[in-house]
C-alpha cells in the first residue's frame, strides 16, 4: 500500500496534545511507546507506527490506564486509535520497514548528508546546545542562525499565529532578526559542533553590511569548520535599511555580494532568496552569475497578522507598536511550492542544489519539495511548534515511502514532478469531466457538499429524502468542490473521464 491519503485523520486524535514525557506512555502496562504512535499519526506516518506494533495487540485487555492518566483524561482515545493501526493500518501494509536508512543519504553540493533534513537558519539553531540535541536527535545537519557584526537586540514579543482545530499554528509570524551572538562567539560553536559532530552538516547562514564583508565572513566560517555558506539575501525584518530582502529584490546585489563570498571560501555557497518578488528566477540566475553552488528558498513573506479589534494595534505588539513581519508555516507551503517549481524548471539553474523550505511538517510535505526540485530540506517552524522529535517521522515516513516505491535513493526522486507542472492553464485538457462519486456507507447526511454546490458551485447536488446526496449530470462540471468540503470524505473521483457533449 503506497502511503497516500492517512487512514485515520488528525481530526480523529484532535485533542492530543503531543505532550512532551507523556504520562501515556508511563501508564502502559505493555510498555508501548502510546505518545510516539499518535506523534507518527499526527505526522502522516502512521504505517510506519503500524509497522512497529507487536504481533498482537495489548489494547483489548487493557483497562486503559493510559487514557486515565492522559492530561486530557478521557478525551483522547488512545486504546481506539492504536487499535485503528492494528486493524486497518497494518494490514494493508505490503512494505516491511526498511532495516537502514541508506535510501535518505544524499549531498549538498557533492558533500555528504546523512538525510535530506536540516534545521533552518533560525532560533532553532542558535546555540551549540540545540544544535547538539537535534544532531543527537538525527537531524543531518544545521544551517546556523544568520551570523552578522550587528549588534541585534530583540524585541519582546516577537511572535504571533494563525491557529487551527486543536489550537495548532497554520500560519506564524515572526518580527525576530538575526544571531545575537557575536561573530566570535559563533565561531567557537562551529568548532565544537564540528568536534564533537564531525558527520554533520553545519551550513553558516551570513550577512554583511557591505561587499567585503560577505567574503570576510564567508572566510571565518570555512576556517572555523562550516561545510558550506548560505548567504541571507531574504530576510524581510532587517531594522538596518539595505540589507536582508532589499538585497534580494535586486539581481545585481545578489551577483557582486554572491561573487564577493565565493572568491573568499572555498566550501559550497548558496544563496537565499526572498519569496517577496514577482518571480525568484532573476535573482537566482544573478547568483549563480556571482558563482553560486546553489540555492535556498524559501525565506518567509512580508505579513500582518491578527490586528486586535480594542487597540487597532496587529500582532506582536510591542508597546502599542507592531510591524510588517516574517510569516512562514504550512500555510505559505503552496507559495513556497510555487517557487521550488520555477528554479527547478529554471535550465539556467541546471547542476545547482536546491535547498528547499517553506511551510514543511511532515515526511509528505518534504516529498513534495523533493519532487519538485529540492534536493534538501529545512525546517524551521514545526520544529517550534513540535520540537526536533519530529525527525523520527520524517525519515521514517520518507523511507518507508522510497522503499515501497522502489527508489535505491531519495536523489531518484528530485524533480521527479517537474515535467507534469505548466506555469500557466492554458495547456490543460477541457473537453471532458471527472465526475464525483458518492459512497453511502461513508455519508452521514450532513448535506455539506449540497449547500458547497449551491452557493459556491452550479447546483449540481441535492439531498433525497434520507439525506443522501444525488447528482445533477447535466448540471456538474467536475470542480470537485463536494469532494474538498466533505468532512467524512465519502465523495471520491469516477475513474473514468466523460467526454463533453
Amino acid at each position: 500500500m503506497i502511503q497516500n491519503d492517512p487512514i485515520i485523520r488528525r481530526a480523529d486524535m484532535v485533542r492530543c496534545t503531543l505532550c512532551h514525557n507523556a504520562p501515556c506512555d508511563a501508564a502502559c502496562p505493555a510498555g508501548m511507546n502510546p505518545s510516539g504512535l499518535l506523534r507518527s499519526i499526527w505526522f502522516n506516518n502512521e504505517q510506519g507506527a503500524a509497522l512497529q506494533l507487536p504481533a498482537k495487540s495489548p489494547c483489548e485487555a487493557c483497562a486503559g490506564m493510559c487514557e486515565d492518566t492522559c492530561v486530557r483524561p478521557g478525551e483522547v482515545k488512545i486504546r481506539e486509535l492504536i487499535t485503528a493501526l492494528y486493524n486497518q493500518v497494518k494490514p494493508e501494509a505490503e512494505t516491511n520497514l526498511p532495516e537502514d536508512e541508506k535510501r535518505l543519504q544524499c549531498d549538498l553540493s557533492g558533500i555528504p548528508l546523512e538525510n535530506p533534513f536540516l534545521l533552518s537558519s533560525s532560533v532553532v539553531a542558535s546555540t551549540y546546545d540545540m544544535c547538539a540535541r537535534a544532531f543527537e536527535a538525527g537531524w543531518a545537519g544545521a544551517c546556523f542562525k544568520t551570523i552578522c557584526s550587528l549588534d541585534i537586540h530583540e524585541a519582546s514579543p516577537r511572535f504571533s499565529a494563525i491557529t487551527g482545530e486543536g489550537g495548532c499554528m497554520i500560519g506564524f509570524k515572526n518580527i525576530e532578526q538575526l544571531s545575537d551572538h557575536s561573530v566570535k562567539e559563533n565561531m567557537e560553536i562551529f568548532r565544537r559542533l564540528k568536534a564533537n559532530y564531525p558527520s554533520k552538516f553545519i551550513l553558516a547562514s551570513i550577512m554583511g553590511q557591505y561587499e567585503e564583508e560577505w567574503g570576510e565572513l564567508a572566510a571565518l566560517c570555512e576556517e572555523n569548520g562550516a561545510d558550506a555558506v548560505e548567504l541571507n539575501f531574504s530576510c524581510p525584518n532587517m531594522a538596518e535599511g539595505g540589507l536582508g530582502s532589499d538585497i534580494g529584490q535586486i539581481p545585481e546585489l545578489v551577483e557582486r555580494f554572491t561573487a564577493s563570498a565565493k572568491r573568499a571560501c572555498h566550501i559550497p555557497v548558496l544563496a537565499k532568496l526572498t519569496p517577496n518578488v514577482m518571480n525568484m528566477s532573476p535573482a537566482a540566475e544573478a547568483a549563480v552569475r556571482g558563482g553560486a553552488d546553489g540555492i535556498a528558498a524559501i525565506n518567509t513573506i512580508k505579513s500582518v497578522t491578527n490586528v486586535n479589534m480594542h487597540t487597532y494595534v496587529s500582532a506582536p505588539a510591542v508597546r502599542g507598536t507592531s510591524a510588517v513581519g516574517g510569516y512562514s508555516g504550512n500555510a505559505v507551503k503552496p507559495i513556497a511550492l510555487r517557487f521550488i517549481a520555477e528554479l527547478g524548471q529554471n535550465k539556467a539553474l541546471e547542476g545547482k542544489h536546491l535547498s528547499a523550505m517553506g511551510g514543511v511538517e511532515t515526511w509528505k510535505d518534504a516529498l513534495e519539495f523533493i519532487l519538485l526540485g529540492g534536493g534538501s530540506i529545512q525546517i524551521t517552524t514545526a520544529v517550534m511548534q513540535y520540537g526536533y522529535r519530529i525527525i523520527d517521522d520524517l525519515k521514517s515516513g520518507l523511507n518507508l515511502y522510497l522503499a515501497e516505491k522502489g527508489f535505491d535513493s531519495v536523489k531518484e526522486a528530485i524533480g521527479l514532478g517537474l515535467d507534469s507542472l505548466s506555469s500557466t492553464t492554458d495547456v490543460l485538457e477541457r473537453d471532458s469531466i471527472l465526475f464525483p462519486r458518492f459512497l453511502p456507507g461513508k455519508c452521514i447526511g450532513c448535506g455539506r457538499c449540497a449547500i458547497s454546490c449551491m452557493d459556491g458551485g452550479h447546483q449540481a447536488i441535492t439531498l433525497n429524502s434520507n439525506r443522501r446526496p444525488v447528482l445533477d449530470g447535466k448540471k456538474c462540471v467536475g470542480c470537485h468542490l463536494c469532494m474538498l468540503v466533505c468532512p467524512q470524505r465519502a465523495i471520491v473521483s469516477m475513474r473514468k473521464r466523460i467526454h463533453r457533449g
